[in-house]
């Protein structure tokens, strides 16, 4: 019995949607199993930092963050990044990320990438005691200038 060519290109275009689900989540895994908690008994703070933040001030001159533009700054379970953007043209102004560990309340994030503005931050850790509540992430600099209130982002 031979097949019809209709018969051969269903057959082989379901060979192909199954080749590409089955790329597609071993790709997925593969993804998620890279980004797992930086500190696996420390997933509540953790937790709560996954996701876009926008900057609010500092803790002791809290503000609202702009309506359009300003510095966002962005949590995954081991990564972040931080861009600052002009609102008016979009023309980002500088950004850089890296990976973090967390101990408690003690943050460490390193930079591992950046653009020409901060490229000489690229390979330093800075320190932070950290608090995620109610919305807001705040970060105290630990022998840094970098003490910061966030808001998560709408």
């Amino acid at each position: 019995m031979t097949e019809s060519r209709a018969g051969r290109r269903v057959r082989g275009a379901a060979a192909l949607v199954v080749a590409v689900l089955a790329v597609s989540a071993a790709v997925g895994a593969w993804l998620r199993a890279d980004d797992k908690p930086a500190e696996k008994d420390k997933k509540d703070v953790g937790r709560q930092m996954v996701a876009a933040w926008a900057l609010a001030g500092t803790p002791d001159k809290p503000e609202d963050p702009p309506e359009k533009g300003g510095r966002l700054k962005f949590f995954t379970g081991r990564h972040w990044a931080i861009t600052d953007y002009n609102p008016d043209t979009g023309k980002v102004i500088f950004h850089h990320g890296g990976t973090y560990t967390i101990d408690g309340d003690d943050y460490a994030e390193t930079i591992e990438y950046a653009n020409k503005i901060t490229a000489e931050l690229i390979g330093k850790t800075f320190k932070f005691k950290i608090k995620v509540e109610k919305g807001t992430y705040t970060q105290v600099g630990n022998g840094n200038e970098f003490t910061e209130r966030w808001k998560r982002a709408k």
